[in-house]
């Protein structure tokens, strides 16, 4: 029985992909996140099952099946308020991620980027469908003004907004497939991040010194499987703590109000960690280089891979490329903080800025990086 167990397929795969992977002995913290996102994954999974039990996609319905769910259902606030905010943390920890990556040079890894990048894009559709849902003023207005966007596309665009609508304008088809979309879509996110792991494998992770370890690695357990566990413990403290003490800090107080067609917000804006893809948008005065601008605002991360390369990957030996990068997260932080303002002076103005500013990190860092190649 030991034998048979010991050498099928599946302990096979687990044993090498959580015991036995050969790591970097000296990887820090800032690679904690992968294993972070996965939990995350599992939680958000978890507890969106939990809801669907208890939730009707119709216009007429959806706002007070959540908001009658609370008193009736047992621990249903408990779980939507992890839900919301497991969102939340869940793109910190992608963000947090993704600049590692940049900071580190894990983008030289082109599958493994590239998939990491449609991961997020899957996420970010499964978030802004999942904030539809409650059918909140925020949430329909956000689906009206974001799937109007599409209209911009030449010869296309109106025919794919009325499909996205299922009918004229947002409505109850349009609630019904977001819903259907929503449930879809993280299982994709799962799949999507098995073929992620399996690349990295294959191709090896990256450690902060972006030189070769391949004569410098340890077995995955025990010790990074204890270092994930202590990690996972940090991360999940401040989330429990949001859910019991302010579970609707991050939220918009409009979303309190079922959503109404006949009255729009004075200021319409999505989620936090979207903010600075909107802010982006609006500072295109056109409506179609603002999709424009929009789109590429996370699509030029596929650009990465094909950068210039450098003698050593990372930034860490490179101070030129080093106040680039922090410049870009200061930027990064700014567009967040000028999307959640009205569309007025001097807000656009600084979302114009900014989002050059945004763009030219892209362009820059590989020809500045190269210089320093050559002066040293």
């Amino acid at each position: 029985m030991y034998k048979v167990s010991r050498f099928s397929p599946l302990v096979s795969v687990v044993r090498h992909t959580v015991i036995t992977l050969p790591t970097p002995i000296n990887i820090s913290t800032w690679w904690n996140f992968g294993s972070l996102l996965g939990v995350c994954l599992v939680i958000q999974i978890f507890s969106g099952l939990i809801l669907s039990l208890h939730f009707t996609a119709h216009t007429d319905l959806s706002f007070y099946v959540v908001i009658q769910s609370f008193g009736d259902v047992y621990y249903n606030w408990w779980f939507r308020a992890f839900h919301a905010n497991g969102a939340s943390f869940f793109f910190i920890g992608l963000y947090l991620h993704i600049a590692r990556g940049l900071y580190y040079g894990s983008y030289v890894f082109k599958e493994v980027w590239s998939v990491g990048v449609v991961i997020l894009l899957v996420v970010m559709a499964s978030a802004f469908l999942g904030y539809v849902l409650p059918w909140g003023q925020m949430s329909f207005w956000g689906a009206t003004v974001i799937t109007s966007l599409f209209s911009a596309l030449p010869v296309i665009g109106s025919d794919v907004v009325i499909w996205l609508w299922g009918g004229f304008s947002v409505d109850n088809a349009t609630l019904t497939r977001f819903f259907g979309l929503h449930f879809v879509l993280p299982f994709m996110v799962a799949g999507l991040a098995g073929l992620h792991l399996f690349f990295l494998h294959d191709q090896g992770s990256s450690n902060p010194l972006g030189v070769s370890s391949d004569y410098n690695k340890v077995a995955f357990h025990h010790y990074y499987v204890l270092k994930d566990l202590v990690g996972v413990c940090f991360f999940l403290g401040p989330l429990l703590g949001l859910v019991y003490f302010n579970p609707w800090l991050l939220g918009d107080p409009e979303n309190f109000i079922e959503g109404n067609p006949l009255v729009t917000p004075h200021h319409i804006q999505p989620e936090w960690y979207f903010l600075f893809a909107y802010a982006i948008l609006r500072a295109v005065p056109n409506k179609l280089g603002g999709v424009v601008a929009l789109a590429a605002a996370v699509l030029v991360l596929f650009y990465m891979p094909f950068s210039p390369k450098t003698s050593i990957k990372g930034l860490s030996f490179y101070p030129g490329g080093k106040s680039l990068f922090f410049s870009m997260i200061g930027v990064f932080f700014l567009l967040t903080w000028a999307g959640s303002k009205p569309v007025e002076e001097p807000y656009v103005v600084i979302s114009q800025v900014l989002s050059f500013l945004y763009f030219a990190y892209f362009i820059l860092i590989g020809p500045v990086t190269r210089v320093q190649d050559k002066l040293l």
